[in-house]
């Protein structure tokens, strides 16, 4: 590991109420690590953890979080979906781009040992050659994408032209606690325990490469730590690659009787996409995804399933 453990200046967390960034403060509270905790409204966490208020946009607050000093940054902030602000493109490119610059500033300013961007295979686009590496081409199809591609793009230039030790992760289809956005996975669980039907006009021949929430944060603490980062990007998937009928298939198998019926075609706001190959990331990161997607959507259940308790029981929620 290429971290002082002599020293306690903190690792400054962006989107750090997002699903990715909320589990990696916690991952890194529970190595007895300090963090700064930072997303657009201020909240504490299950553990206690303060989360700061600061829009990414605040260059004057963003830099009196880290008046006193910070070890690293890893940004998990921004918008985090083709599916999120469609509506908004001039946002996107202010909170996805300008926010990532300005962190990148941020780093440069106080010296940071490390830089990880958490960035997305949408940065791909259509890809048609299997297995993707991250020498692939890059061919965006929507704004979200583009938006990562000149991020990753102005990180790589900081690390060149500022010595800034700095890595792109592109992230698949992460799934498991805490996901708000649009989810297949949890729409599928959410009616089977409603005992509602899921019913949806694509899907069953669409293949997807999911990660589940914990190796996102495993393949992000691996970029945080590692003593060289040989690539400029790696890709952080699972190991699976799967049709939406399949996912199905399995969550039939924890819900007997989910009914749950999909038709053929392409997901409207998804590319379709080949395999990822992890080999760089298992290579320079000693990357190993440890959740099967079957044993990651049954502990999702499980988790849906006491947050619903938790929220029925809630007299502030209830009726």
């Amino acid at each position: 590991m290429n971290r002082d453990l002599s020293s306690n200046k903190p690792v400054l967390v962006t989107g750090a109420a997002g699903l990715v960034g909320r589990q990696l403060v916690r991952r890194l509270s529970e190595q007895g690590r300090s963090v700064l905790a930072v997303d657009r409204f201020s909240s504490v966490t299950e553990e206690g953890i303060e989360i700061q208020e600061c829009d990414l946009g605040d260059v004057h607050g963003l830099h009196a979080i880290a008046q006193h000093g910070i070890d690293s940054v890893v940004h998990c902030g921004a918008y985090s979906g083709p599916m999120v602000a469609r509506d908004a493109p001039y946002s996107m490119v202010q909170v996805n781009i300008v926010g990532t610059a300005n962190m990148l500033e941020l780093a440069r300013i106080h010296n940071a040992r490390r830089f990880v961007y958490c960035s997305s295979t949408s940065a791909y686009g259509v890809t048609k050659s299997s297995p993707v590496m991250e020498d692939s081409a890059l061919r965006p199809a929507s704004l979200y994408g583009a938006s990562k591609v000149a991020s990753e793009y102005i990180t790589t230039a900081y690390a060149n032209q500022y010595g800034l030790s700095a890595a792109s992760i592109r992230l698949s289809w992460v799934y498991g606690p805490g996901r708000t956005t649009p989810c297949v996975i949890r729409t599928m669980i959410e009616d089977a325990l409603a005992n509602r039907p899921t019913r949806l006009p694509f899907g069953s021949d669409f293949p997807r490469q999911f990660i589940h929430v914990d190796d996102a944060v495993d393949g992000l603490v691996s970029a945080l730590d590692a003593p060289t980062l040989p690539r400029a990007t790696y890709n952080i998937t699972g190991d699976t690659r799967t049709t939406l009928e399949q996912v199905a298939a399995l969550v039939r198998a924890v819900f007997k009787d989910a009914d749950i019926e999909l038709q053929p075609g392409p997901d409207p706001v998804d590319e379709l996409q080949e395999k990822f190959s992890i080999e760089a990331a298992r290579r320079d990161l000693a990357y190993e995804p440890r959740v099967a997607l079957e044993q990651g959507i049954r502990a999702y259940a499980n988790w849906i399933t006491m947050a619903q308790s938790k929220e029925s029981d809630d007299p502030k929620t209830a009726g």
